[in-house]
C-alpha cells in the first residue's frame, strides 16, 4: 500500500474510532419528545391564516409546527425573519413558495419554489425579502426558544 493511501486509512481509522467514542458519553438529559405518528400535511394549501399568530421576537412570521422528534423538529413557515443564527441547532429550509433573497452567511442568496438552504448551527441567515414567502424548516437538534440570537 503506498504512503498516501495508509495515511487516508489511518486517518479514518482514528475518525471512526474517535466518533465511536464520542457516541458512546453521556449525554445531557433533555425531556423525550412523543413518538412520531403518520402524519399528512397539504403544505402548498397552508394559508398564514392556518398558521399560529407571530410570537414578539419574530413579528413578520407565523409558524406551524408539524413535528417534534428527539432529534429534530420541522415546522412550516410564512413571512420574514430578521437575520440571525442558532448556535445550538442546525437548519434546513426548503423554499414552498415565493422569490426574494436571505442572507447565508456573508452573502445573499436567492429563493425560488424547490430552493433548499443547509444553514449549519452558527451560521447567519435570514433577512428574507418576501413577505409571502412559505418555507419548510427542519432543525436538528430542536432549537432551543432562546436560540435566536439577533445580527445587525
Amino acid at each position: 500500500m503506498q504512503l498516501p493511501a495508509l495515511r487516508t486509512v489511518a486517518v479514518a481509522a482514528v475518525a471512526f474510532t474517535a466518533g465511536a467514542a464520542f457516541a458512546h458519553l453521556p449525554q445531557p438529559a433533555r425531556a423525550a419528545a412523543a413518538p412520531l405518528q403518520p402524519a399528512v400535511y397539504d403544505l402548498g394549501a397552508l394559508t398564514p391564516a392556518d398558521l399560529a399568530t407571530p410570537a414578539p421576537a419574530t413579528p413578520n412570521l407565523r409558524s406551524k409546527a408539524l413535528l417534534a422528534a428527539d432529534g429534530a423538529t420541522g415546522a412550516v413557515q410564512i413571512g420574514t425573519v430578521f437575520k440571525h443564527y442558532h448556535a445550538d441547532a442546525n437548519e434546513i429550509q426548503i423554499v414552498l413558495a415565493g422569490s426574494g433573497t436571505e442572507w447565508l452567511g456573508d452573502k445573499q442568496v436567492p429563493l425560488k419554489p424547490g430552493t433548499m438552504l443547509v444553514i449549519p448551527a452558527g451560521t447567519p441567515h435570514g433577512g428574507t425579502t418576501d413577505a409571502n414567502l412559505k418555507i419548510v424548516a427542519f432543525k436538528t437538534p430542536p432549537q432551543a426558544a432562546t436560540d435566536i440570537h439577533p445580527l445587525p
